[in-house]
């Protein structure tokens, strides 16, 4: 019973310590963001493009139904020379590769700035 009662205050006391050790990082919170420098997000580079799935087929044509010249793998490196509807013509620097890849596949992924 006594353990009971000892458990049920330990509880209630830190329900009660909680929002109070919140609202002291939050007001601190501030603080430390004004402190760092000023460095936009959307001055940043794009991000490069990564394969976002385990293997991708490199086309001759941007059509699923031309010829298959290749494999590009998740872990190769790639670049874009161009675009045309949602298919990129990419050389994979792994294997020096040059073909069409579907973009739903082969994409940039977005960097979220919080400014």
């Amino acid at each position: 019973m006594r353990s009971t009662r000892i458990a049920i205050s330990a509880a209630m006391l830190g329900a009660l310590a909680l929002p109070v050790l919140s609202a002291t990082t939050a007001s601190a919170a501030p603080a430390a963001v004004s402190s760092a420098p000023a460095s936009s997000c959307s001055s940043l580079p794009p991000l490069p493009y990564a394969v976002h799935a385990k293997a991708v087929t490199i086309r001759s044509k941007a059509s699923s139904k031309s010829t298959a010249l290749g494999v590009l793998y998740k872990s190769h490196k790639l670049s874009v020379a161009k675009k045309s509807g949602n298919w990129l013509y990419i050389t994979d620097k792994s294997t020096g590769v040059k073909g069409w890849v579907s973009g739903t596949y082969v994409y940039r992924d977005i960097r979220m700035c919080l400014d």
